[in-house]
């Protein structure tokens, strides 16, 4: 059981992040950020941690969900602010290895930070809730003030090579396989970060720096950060949905919930910064 449900779990983590490139590249920036980063591979991942580890686990793992969602927007901050902090004489191709280092880097000192952090919280008797709703909140208003002020983000001229978008679907399906192979350890807080490992977001950075240039992913970067927090609010509910009413029902409930609570306005949200921007612009 632990082999397959990570081999689904791999399967449409490799879907997913060939599909965002394509939604990105396709509706530009804003549409394809929040399109882009609707709550997919977090359903095979907290099915295969409930199944492995029971509903305590469960509850851990999602827990530290909406804290590793801010430790991915953290990630996105450093693609759309070091590039421009890079010298205009490095090349294209010198800014985006500087900067893929940089923001992975980023991303592990975090994470470290985290586990510990919510590991304290824990010990000082926080509730699996307490901890998820406090980083949903921080990881929501990080995306709300990054879009306040968007970035160009047009559509893609080029189209994606298909090497690379094959190559960015193994790496994050790699990605999401080992974190539901984690939670069958006992170690659920690993687990949970693991399973939102950037694999979708650094894949489609990449892929996109190098089809398009660096103006698609740098648009991308703050859209996508305010969609990826309804991943965090898919935990949250599926925390509750997926205990009370079992594994599907319970999946299909955190999944219209999240989409409904989160995605939607913020593509509202993101759409009206769009306008303003453009029409400040034109004046």
């Amino acid at each position: 059981m632990e082999g397959q449900t990570a081999l689904l779990a791999a399967l449409m983590a490799g879907i997913v992040a060939t599909t965002v490139t394509v939604l990105i590249e396709k509706y530009g920036g804003v549409l394809g950020g929040i399109l882009g980063t609707i709550p997919t591979t977090i359903i095979p991942a907290a099915i295969g941690m409930a199944s492995e580890g029971g509903d305590e686990a469960l509850q851990l793992s999602l827990a530290i969900v909406p804290t590793g969602m801010l430790i991915n927007a953290i990630f996105l901050s450093t693609w759309a602010i070091l590039p421009n902090k890079l010298p205009m004489t490095w090349s294209s191709n010198k800014k985006l290895i500087v900067t893929c280092i940089s923001s992975l880097i980023i991303w592990t000192s975090a994470g470290i930070v985290a586990i510990q952090a919510v590991d304290l919280a824990i010990k000082n008797n926080y509730s699996a809730y307490q901890i998820s709703i406090i980083g949903f909140l921080l990881v929501g208003t990080l995306g709300t003030i990054m879009c306040w002020n968007l970035k160009p983000a047009p559509k893609g001229k080029n189209q994606v090579n298909k090497i690379i978008l094959f190559s960015r679907g193994f790496v994050a399906a790699i990605a999401i396989g080992i974190a539901v192979l984690i939670s069958g350890l006992g170690m659920p807080l690993l687990a949970g970060l693991a399973s939102v490992f950037p694999a979708i977001f650094l894949t489609s950075m990449v892929a996109l720096w190098m089809a398009q240039g660096p103006s698609v992913p740098l648009g991308a970067a703050g859209p996508m950060m305010m969609g990826g927090a309804s991943v965090a609010a898919y935990s949250i509910i599926a925390m509750w949905s997926m205990i009370e009413y079992g594994l599907a029902i319970g999946s299909l409930i955190a999944w219209f919930g999240s989409i409904i609570l989160w995605s939607i306005p913020s593509f509202a949200y993101v759409n009206w910064r769009s306008k303003i921007k453009m029409f400040d612009e034109a004046i």
